[in-house]
């Protein structure tokens, strides 16, 4: 007979930080349902796409022993539904096809499926670790994350690139038409390199699982997956198998037309200039010369936009157009009040910096309008 007494608040917690990897529909009815494990004194919840696997584990006053999968989004729903503070009984112990939970007035009987039916995540063991503050992932992660590509056909675009090396963390990312590259300096040295790819849903899940703060998160490296803790999560991601392009050959070279502007500026500008520009391509053409750079738009329907901003250049004057979503991706990861865009002719990619910042990079190929 095994019952399990537990706050609301204790079992709506690690189940709301698990339900993201589990998809109302799949092919598999069991990863519809989220596993709970109750063992020495801790409730572990876990959910899995067989991609991704989510671990959350809470601290209990149990030394029963208990495992059942249960339909995850109706047991986070009743969990949610119930009133605040108010203590929940999970009654394992009756028919094993069922899970009874209990709360005030309420009851509620879960259909269940067995726990040993519950597919094993493929991982393989980890082979190297190391650790970096919260913020300093989450701030790598959020630089890149929005140049991965969506569903192309070249899948190591799909991903977000991780190189380790020395002391240094680099993410990268790219989807073949802009590039961006941001570094972290880690406290320890990581012996050797390492590349890994991280998955689009993998790098997007953990981007809202980390937070802005100090706390430690271990990263263990293996063959086939990546695996970081945090806190009494365990995070798991199945790795993309393939070699990530040499995105230093995508950074320009030999940059001999360099302009500074103020980002909120040409942040401002840029916005109402494409209002008036083609839906489809968001193309504005930017006119360079000496202090000043001329933005103009238009449309099918003949409409014309025009904005002049000020900008520090002494060069001789060119013209060169560009998606200006994609330059208003690079321009809200400047933290500095000042970028740098730099040229090597008008035919080629511009290298957009934080003119103080120097370990974020974005890079952007031209268009024809």
């Amino acid at each position: 007979m095994t019952k399990l007494i537990i706050d609301r608040e204790h079992l709506l917690s690690p189940l709301q930080q698990v339900i993201s990897v589990i998809e109302r529909r799949q092919t598999l009815p069991i990863l519809s349902n989220v596993l709970i494990k109750l063992c020495d004194n801790v409730l572990e919840c876990t959910g899995t796409d067989l991609e991704l696997q989510l671990i959350a584990s809470q601290a209990v006053e149990s030394n029963e022993s208990a495992a059942i999968t249960v339909p995850a989004r109706k047991l986070l729903d009743i969990c949610r539904l119930l009133p605040e503070q108010s203590r929940i009984t999970l009654d394992f112990s009756g028919d094993h096809e069922k899970l009874i939970v209990q709360s005030g007035r309420s009851r509620f009987v879960l259909t269940t499926l067995p726990a040993s039916n519950y597919p094993q995540f493929d991982a393989s063991p980890p082979e190297q670790e190391l650790s970096i503050s919260s913020s300093r992932l989450k701030r790598a992660l959020d630089k890149t994350v929005f140049c991965m590509a969506l569903q192309d056909v070249r899948y190591y675009l799909n991903g977000l690139l991780l190189e380790l090396t020395d002391r240094t963390f680099r993410t990268v990312s790219s989807d073949g038409h802009r590039l961006a590259v941001h570094e972290e300096q880690m406290e320890q040295e990581f012996a050797g390199s390492r590349q890994l790819i991280v998955p689009r849903k993998g790098v997007l899940e953990l981007v809202k699982l980390l937070r802005d703060d100090d706390q430690i998160v271990r990263l263990q490296i293996s063959s086939n997956t990546v695996r970081m803790l945090l806190g009494n999560l365990v995070f798991l991601a199945k790795l993309i198998e393939a070699k990530f392009p040499d995105y230093k050959k995508v950074l320009p070279k030999a940059l001999n037309r360099v302009l500074t502007v103020d980002k909120n500026a040409l942040k401002s500008a840029l916005t109402r200039v494409s209002i008036l520009s083609n839906e489809k391509f968001k193309g504005v053409r930017f006119d360079i010369k000496a202090g000043v750079l001329q933005l103009s738009a238009h449309n099918p329907d003949n409409e014309e936009a025009e904005e002049e901003v000020a900008i520090g250049y002494e060069g001789e004057v060119f013209s060169v157009a560009f998606n200006a979503s994609y330059i208003l991706d690079a321009v809200n990861n400047i933290d500095s009040e000042q970028m740098r865009m730099s040229f090597t002719d008008a035919a080629s990619s511009c290298l957009i910096e934080d003119e103080k910042e120097q370990r974020y990079s974005f890079v952007i190929m031209p268009m024809k309008l």
